[in-house]
């Protein structure tokens, strides 16, 4: 059984994976800054503390963990995201900086803390957006959110080639339409054809076994597009 991190747990997407993972005897870290939801699973292989991805503290809160529980990590999957759906001109740098704080500089901090502790089978995965697809479909008031998830692509093609000879793998999902609380959020009625526990599904087992395949690649997992 795999010893699992999970970012951004509390709902959604990476709500759903925690859960999978620990229904199916993987034990999982389920890393979120509001921990209520996971902890209300009362799963006995979930592990759930509060965690800011940008907080220093925090970061240090979970090196103790590490140290004190697992030798070593097997699966992360980078799914912690923040979204703003605000036009570019309206835009402060403040607000732009937040985005790339989480969705970029956060995701590189804890993937930069976690790689000791894996081994050359171990597989990182980062979720991404089709709209950070370079030749996607783009759409209005998503300039900081989309251009972040490019950047975490260009950072795990980058990191598979540093890491080629030692390990672990990495890959990166571009997402499409999953019908989530932040889907909503940036299309606000549109509805979606996939569920989150239907991707969480497609994750779950790609994040198992999908490192005996690919490394440093992009996968566009979608169907559909706003």
């Amino acid at each position: 059984m795999a010893n699992v991190i999970i970012t951004g747990s509390s709902r959604g997407i990476g709500y759903e994976l925690a859960r999978l993972f620990a229904q199916s005897g993987h034990k999982v870290l389920a890393l979120s800054r509001n921990d209520k939801p996971i902890k209300e699973l009362n799963e006995v292989n979930i592990t759930a503390f509060p965690f800011d991805i940008c907080n220093d503290k925090d970061f240090e809160k979970l090196e103790h963990f590490l140290k004190d529980n697992w030798d070593t990590v097997d699966i992360l999957i980078n799914n912690a995201g923040q979204l703003l759906n605000k036009p570019f001109l309206q835009t402060t740098r403040k607000e732009f900086e937040e985005i790339y704080k989480v969705n970029v500089f956060g995701v590189a901090e804890l993937t930069r803390l976690l790689i000791p502790k894996m081994t050359i089978g171990g597989h990182v995965i980062t979720i991404s957006s089709m709209g950070g697809v370079q030749g996607s479909v783009k759409f209005p008031g998503l300039s900081a959110y989309s251009s972040s998830k490019g950047a975490v692509i260009t950072l795990t093609e980058l990191w598979a080639e540093e890491f080629k000879e030692t390990g672990p793998s990495f890959n990166v999902l571009a997402i499409g339409a999953v019908q989530t609380e932040m889907l909503e959020e940036a299309f606000p009625g549109y509805k979606a054809p996939i569920t989150a526990k239907d991707m969480a599904d497609y994750i779950m087992d790609f994040a198992l076994k999908g490192q005996r395949y690919y490394n440093g690649k992009l996968l566009q997992v979608s169907s559909t597009t706003p």
